[in-house]
């Protein structure tokens, strides 16, 4: 326990320091390009293949990542935490999430619409062509209110709580969603799978992120937490998603925004209900609060989760003596 805490939290501290250098290897590369060495074998638009696909992908990341951790404890524990620390630390993705929706205000802050409309694309799913100032804030925003769910406190729930292979399984779930999940001609079967193993992975960590984000809001002089309370209960069950929806409510109320609507995603109008009110006009400076946002979001969970799982493994310990 006391080697797992501590390789979680150097993996944390690293994340905050480092991001992901992109001249260093990342697992999720290693993992899209097995996802699509499976996809090109098994591809036909239906959901028992796809399923096929999901299933290879996690069993393979499950025991690969387990037969490294284990190799590398037989070796030396030191070694161990090492290993543990880079798998906490590549599974999280709090400052690069940070750095890359920053592009987006720096490129604002120049007046330059087409840099920002680039920079957003690197983190959203919608096309971007056709955005004005205030639909690439709010583009902005969302991408890191659900990155808070699914970059922060998802990983580092499974990372915490049941160790770093699960961690990598859910990074390559995830890897698998933002490939094939999507509800398009091509992916409308074969995808389903791996948009369902995601959205079950995601369930509890995006409701406990929302808490974790309301309570972040009320921590900052800037941001709204009654109002965010108020947009979570009312709002969190409009997004198409059954977990983006919990915390892009709660950034809609803490930054009196209205979220969401409709979006346009190769070329194709998707319909959605917007998310929040529209109290103020969207500026940079709302990317620069989501963010905060996000941050104290993930130090609350890692101190309190720590502080959980020590509590647990107390009365596991009293109850078995």
């Amino acid at each position: 326990m006391t080697l797992h805490l501590l390789a979680f939290l150097i993996g944390i501290i690293m994340d905050l320091i480092l991001g992901d250098p992109l001249f260093l290897p990342h697992p999720v590369m290693a993992m899209g390009a097995m996802i699509k060495a499976l996809e090109k074998r098994l591809f036909q638009n239906n959901v028992f293949n796809g399923a096929v696909l999901a299933i290879i992908m996690l069993l393979s990341v499950f025991f690969g990542s387990g037969i490294v951790l284990t190799v590398s404890y037989i070796i030396h524990p030191a070694l161990f935490v090492l290993v543990e620390s880079i798998m906490t630390w590549q599974c999280i993705a709090m400052r690069s999430m940070a750095k890359a929706s920053c592009e987006v205000k720096k490129a604002l802050e120049k007046k330059d619409i087409g840099a920002a409309r680039k920079a957003v694309s690197m983190i959203v799913g919608r096309d971007t062509d056709g955005l004005d100032e205030s639909g690439i804030i709010r583009a902005a925003v969302e991408s890191v209110a659900e990155s808070t769910t699914d970059g922060v406190i998802s990983p580092m729930f499974y990372l915490l709580f049941f160790g770093p292979v699960f961690g990598m399984v859910f990074k390559a779930s995830s890897t698998m969603d933002s490939m094939i999940g999507y509800k398009n001609e091509r992916y409308m079967y074969f995808g389903r799978a791996a948009a369902r193993i995601d959205d079950v992975l995601n369930f509890i960590p995006a409701r406990i992120a929302a808490i974790l984000m309301i309570i972040a809001a009320a921590l900052c002089p800037d941001t709204g937490g009654k109002n965010a309370v108020r947009i979570f209960m009312r709002d969190r069950n409009k997004h198409p998603s059954p977990n983006s929806g919990q915390t892009e409510s709660v950034c809609a109320g803490a930054l009196g925004l209205k979220l969401s609507g409709d979006a346009a995603y190769g070329g194709v109008l998707v319909k959605k209900e917007t998310i929040g009110d529209s109290q103020k006009r969207p500026d940079a400076g709302d990317i620069i609060r989501i963010n905060r946002l996000m941050y104290i979001t993930g130090l609350i969970f890692t101190f309190l989760g720590i502080g959980v799982l020590w509590f647990i493994t107390a009365v596991i310990s009293i109850i078995t003596k």
